[in-house]
């Protein structure tokens, strides 16, 4: 069976870095279209750059949006993932070097090249992917799926913004165009990586089992891993890595249901706010194929391997 082929939209990010590394050990990754998110443009670039070292991959880096499409984010995830987005942990400079082509138009490109074959990933808010599709609306045509990881189905978010998810309340008219534009994805919100949060006592086993993968990312984790504990988030949340299991094999998902899916863009409380029409009275076509259960096993199997605990899975 081939490996899926996976174009990866995404602003490392210590949640994103286990994705990538997740990626790496199942998948051919074409490439890494980078947006500011996590953490301002030049950390989540810097970053993506150290995790191809890490893999020892050649996968190109594409430096995309720094600012969301309209209005300046209220916030970003530096509290989370540390100053420079992997943990302070004062890596070197990477020798992954930056790719000559803008993100945007690399996402362009990919797709053009090998149409209906790429499996988009989008792990970041939506700037660059809501661009491209600006650019050329044929392009989810020419995608195989997307991925989306964002959202707060019911209204459980984790921003400053009560109902908002961090991807998508960081640009929600990027979002706005994105689920407007791609007549179908799946969702992979927030609300699903608690469900599937991963016991602490196991997971520090396969960090301990691991190989160079796994000492890399425990070291990147720790200032997110204290910060989840102080906010009363139990077990280790792995939102990034969630959407790339549903990615990488879509046999993970046990249960889903097909929705339409908008963003709120006006509310004084609510922009942001990612709205599920659960009764279908807008009478607009489903577009969304919400992830509402995982195979936790599978799930579990996948990230063991890409942190070389498990190297036979």
């Amino acid at each position: 069976m081939s490996k899926p082929q996976l174009l990866i939209d995404t602003d490392p990010g210590v949640d994103d870095a286990l994705a990538i590394l997740m990626a790496h050990a199942h998948a051919d990754v074409l490439g890494l279209s980078v947006a500011a998110g996590n953490v301002g443009l030049a950390h989540t670039v810097r970053n993506a750059r150290t995790l191809v070292d890490k893999v020892g991959g050649s996968t190109p880096v594409f430096a995309g949006c720094p600012t969301p499409l309209v209005r300046l984010p209220d916030e970003d995830a530096a509290f989370v993932h540390g100053q420079d987005g992997l943990g302070d942990a004062g890596f070197q400079e990477p020798v992954t070097g930056i790719a000559d082509e803008h993100a945007v138009h690399a996402l362009l490109r990919l797709t053009r090249e090998r149409p209906g074959e790429v499996t988009l990933v989008a792990l970041a808010p939506l700037t660059n992917l809501a661009l491209a599709l600006r650019l050329d609306p044929e392009l989810p045509q020419r995608v195989r799926r997307l991925v989306v990881m964002g959202g707060a189905v019911t209204g459980h978010g984790n921003t400053g913004r009560v109902p908002a998810e961090f991807n998508v309340g960081f640009d929600p008219e990027a979002a706005h165009v994105v689920f407007e534009g791609f007549p179908d994805f799946d969702l992979v919100d927030w609300e699903l990586t608690l469900r599937h949060a991963f016991d602490e006592a196991d997971f520090d086993g396969w960090l301990a089992a691991g190989d160079q993968r796994a000492v890399f990312f425990e070291r990147i984790f720790r200032v997110a891993r204290q910060t989840n504990s102080e906010r009363g988030r139990r077990g280790i949340i792995a939102a990034d890595a969630l959407a790339m299991a549903v990615a990488i094999d879509p046999s993970v998902v046990v249960r889903s249901e097909r929705r339409r899916v908008g963003v709120e863009l006006d509310g004084r409380l609510t922009r942001g706010a990612t709205v599920v029409d659960w009764g279908g009275r807008l009478g607009l076509p489903a577009q969304a194929n919400v992830v509402l259960e995982l195979d936790q096993a599978k799930f579990a199997a996948m990230v063991r391997r890409a942190l070389g605990a498990d190297p036979a899975a």
